[in-house]
């Protein structure tokens, strides 16, 4: 929401706001892939995910309290921004890479659609709640912010909770298929509590090989991995900047009850993104990743048809109330994507110990699609309007489709498919 403050309470113009998450992205980027290569190889993964949750949180209330009006201290904005964006490229990987470290890559499958679910769930909550403060303090909203150190409380806290322990590290940076914290592949994951503390913490007698990581030169010659990497750019290049298109276009025109329906934008977003992060855990074990892929990268191009149709209207109630409809499709498409690049990340960098690595090359891409895509609609919509912008940006879209469809092989292997599955269609593991 941080767009909608800075346009709607400051002034921003939407050149400016580009330019301020185009150097967020761009750090991002330019930090990701280091940031897994870290990951990868450090024992300390839950103190530097906290870390990088109190730091992007700090800057936060940085950016609410010190922004200027119209810009003025600009410089200073762009400087908060690129440590920021530094900051949480440290997030995908430490959170993924613990994920793998307790349950393996057979259980990342279910693993990961949970995580996806809570994380939507949290976040509608989260959003829901500013937008709410942002609605009764209209238009000094910058009190909005104050969720931010609250969700960041929680986080610290919970994170504390998985001791050192709980995570195989071998299995976290994609070395071994399965975490020594589970007796079999398909023994269910229960994770540490307050009343059940040592959940996690029995070994199975040890069967593990002395594997050797893939080099990074290696990782880079997989042609899966650099078609992969290609169609995230792509994805995020032309879906990126729609959202915040869609929560300006409702900001702008609607004033504070506008604020209201914009935060409402990633409410209604995340509410079906928990929905679709669940099919993708029960049915891309079963169906593969490639359908469910190709379903979630699909529904861009449909809703910025939608959204272009939509504003060739004049304003009005009820057509803000289909606009905002629309993120019913934004909740199936990143929904999709967010779980599935996941997994298939997962999927490609099996056995090399490189997971981490693998992540943070792939959401360097996405960050880097996401950037350019944000100043480019940004810039679109200042200078030719809004609904031409979302034009271009539909036409875009259908490049990753068409990319995942003919280049992209299914990447689920069977060893990574539950026991029962397997059984069910007798067939052998190994």
């Amino acid at each position: 929401m941080q767009n909608a403050f800075l346009i709607a309470s400051k002034n921003y113009s939407e050149k400016q706001a580009g330019i301020m998450f185009f150097v967020f992205g761009m750090s991002q980027f330019l930090f990701q892939t280091p940031a897994g290569y870290l990951m990868d190889f450090s024992h300390k993964k839950t103190l530097l995910l906290g870390s990088a949750a109190l730091g992007t949180t700090i800057l936060t209330l940085i950016t609410a309290a010190f922004a200027a009006d119209g810009g003025d201290n600009l410089g200073f904005m762009i400087f908060i921004k690129f440590l920021q964006g530094g900051v949480t490229a440290l997030i995908p990987p430490g959170l993924n890479s613990i994920t793998q470290g307790i349950v393996g890559t057979v259980g990342m499958t279910s693993q990961v659609a949970k995580n996806e679910m809570m994380n939507h769930l949290g976040t509608a909550i989260i959003v829901l709640s500013g937008s709410l403060i942002a609605f009764f303090t209209y238009p000094n909203i910058g009190l909005l912010f104050i969720v931010s150190p609250i969700a960041c409380l929680g986080t610290i806290y919970y994170l504390c909770q998985i001791k050192s322990g709980d995570i195989d590290h071998d299995a976290a940076r994609g070395l071994e298929k399965t975490s020594k914290t589970d007796l079999r592949p398909d023994t269910p994951y229960f994770p540490p509590s307050l009343d059940n503390p040592n959940a996690t913490s029995f070994v199975a007698p040890s069967t593990r090989s002395e594997q050797r990581e893939t080099t990074p030169l290696e990782l880079l010659k997989d042609p899966k991995l650099l078609v992969f990497i290609f169609i995230c750019f792509t994805f995020h290049l032309s879906n990126g900047t729609v959202l915040p298109l869609v929560m300006q276009t409702l900001a702008l025109e609607n004033g504070r009850v506008g604020i209201l329906m914009s935060g409402f934008c990633i409410i209604v977003a995340q509410v079906f993104m928990v929905m679709s992060a669940s099919i993708c855990g029960k049915y891309s074990v079963i169906h593969g990743r490639k359908t469910l892929f190709l379903i979630g990268i699909s529904s861009v191009p449909l809703r910025c048809a939608i959204l272009s149709f939509l504003l060739t209207f004049g304003q009005s109630s009820f057509r803000d109330v289909i606009i905002l409809s629309t993120q019913i499709l934004d909740g199936v498409g990143a929904g999709f994507f967010g779980t599935m690049y996941v997994l298939v990340t997962s999927d490609i960098s099996g056995g090399t110990g490189r997971f981490s690595l693998t992540l943070g090359l792939t959401t360097a891409a996405m960050s880097i699609g996401g950037t350019v895509s944000g100043y480019l609609g940004q810039a679109l919509a200042g200078d030719i309007g809004y609904q031409p912008a979302f034009v271009i940006l539909g036409g875009m879209s259908l490049i990753p489709a068409f990319l995942y469809f003919f280049f992209m092989p299914e990447t689920l292997s069977e060893k990574n498919k539950p026991l029962d599955e397997i059984a069910e269609r007798g067939e052998e593991i190994y």
